[in-house]
């Protein structure tokens, strides 16, 4: 009876009332993902309902392929990666166009979990796997040698490809293998670039702001990813070919892309880096005898220091060493006399600029804070030299 009752319940299923009435009773539209790779017969996600597209995603289990294939060698291995990713479009550059997927995380957090515990020469022979299979190489370079912003949508695909499959998953220490093996195949010029494309700020657009950074002034937070990868990347200077000299020279060419940075972003990105980093950039600069811009990028350090908060002590330290890394008391003086020309010099330009008509309310809030940093600073600074006698 029991095998009988099933057989009715079958077929009541299998009528035509029972398919209606079962359609009836679906309140809810199905939400589709659509991908530019509809065209291939192979690929079957792209007509999933969202909600099952993205549970499958976040269930990949990297743990479960790890166990399964742990008697194989890394390259085949990484071939079966390749012969099971290559029918995901949501896993490769350029090739799915759903607004917020999640192919990028989840490739991530797979490839996290598939190759912890590997050795460096198995992570290597990784990186080399995801140039291949991502053509990463080849469009870094279409990105980092074209003009700034045109491959908009290249850009913003290679920051979200490097920062969630191989820089946000991992530790720092890890994070810095992988960021180097980006940066390496890359003139200094192009890594400044790089770096920028990979953490530089974003527009509500989600395009970055190449023009932003000279025009305007960018907000604390806008530099903040910025400035934490210069600190990793200062911070672990005994790697072979990457030298203070390196980074220093990455600053320096990342600070005019595309052209000149407004002085407040330099000045806020250093600031950002911490005592260190500025304080190498500073010093490096007044050894070269380039007193002028070390004198108006101090006075704006100040000023950012000023407007943002920042206990004033550190910068007055900073200033206090950059004058004893001159070798006598003239070349000390001189600095000093050149530093308190550019303050005089810096509040006359904002002064003139506000008073020729140009009714610019951040440019009169600028001038106030001006004025205000110079004194705070100044009354540190003498402190400082009356404690110490």
């Amino acid at each position: 009876m029991v095998r009988s009752a099933a057989q009715n319940v079958r077929k009541s299923i299998g009528t035509p009332t029972a398919q209606r009435s079962r359609r009836a009773r679906r309140p809810y539209p199905v939400r589709t993902v659509t991908t530019r790779s509809q065209c291939r017969p192979s690929v079957r996600f792209e007509r999933l309902p969202a909600e099952v597209f993205h549970m499958i995603l976040d269930r990949l289990s990297g743990l479960l392929f790890k166990r399964c294939t742990i008697l194989l060698p890394t390259k085949d291995r990484l071939k079966l990666i390749s012969s099971m990713f290559s029918q995901i479009p949501c896993f490769k550059l350029e090739e799915c166009t759903a607004a917020e997927c999640l192919g990028f995380y989840s490739y991530g957090v797979f490839l996290k979990t598939m190759i912890s515990g590997w050795d460096e020469v198995e992570w290597h022979r990784v990186f080399n796997f995801l140039c291949s299979f991502t053509n990463l190489l080849p469009k870094i370079k279409m990105a980092v040698t074209g003009k700034p912003g045109v491959s908009w949508y290249l850009e913003l695909q290679l920051r979200l490809f490097c920062s969630q499959v191989l820089l946000d998953p991992w530790p720092c220490k890890d994070t810095l293998f992988w960021l180097t093996r980006i940066l390496k195949p890359w003139p200094v010029v192009l890594q400044a670039r790089l770096l920028f494309i990979l953490y530089g700020p974003l527009l509500p657009d989600s395009t970055l702001a190449w023009q932003g950074m000279v025009e305007r002034e960018m907000s604390h937070s806008a530099l903040w990813h910025l400035a934490r990868v210069i600190v990793l990347l200062y911070s672990n200077l005994d790697l072979k070919d990457w030298t203070t000299d390196t980074m220093q020279t990455i600053l320096e060419e990342l600070i005019v892309l595309p052209e000149v940075w407004h002085m407040e972003n330099v000045a806020r990105l250093l600031v950002l880096c911490g005592n260190t980093v500025c304080y190498s950039i500073l010093a490096n600069k007044a050894h070269n005898g380039q007193l002028r811009q070390v004198s108006r990028l101090i006075v704006h350090i100040i000023l950012v220091c000023e407007k943002d908060g920042y206990c004033m002590n550190s910068v007055v330290e900073m200033v206090h060493q950059v004058c004893q890394s001159f070798n006598n008391t003239s070349e000390r003086f001189a600095f000093i006399q050149r530093l308190e020309d550019m303050f005089s010099e810096v509040t006359m330009e904002v002064y003139e600029f506000v008073t020729a008509g140009n009714h610019h309310e951040d440019m009169g809030q600028t001038l106030w804070s001006l004025v205000e940093s110079s004194a705070h600073f100044h009354a540190k600074f003498l402190y400082m030299f009356l404690k110490n006698e």
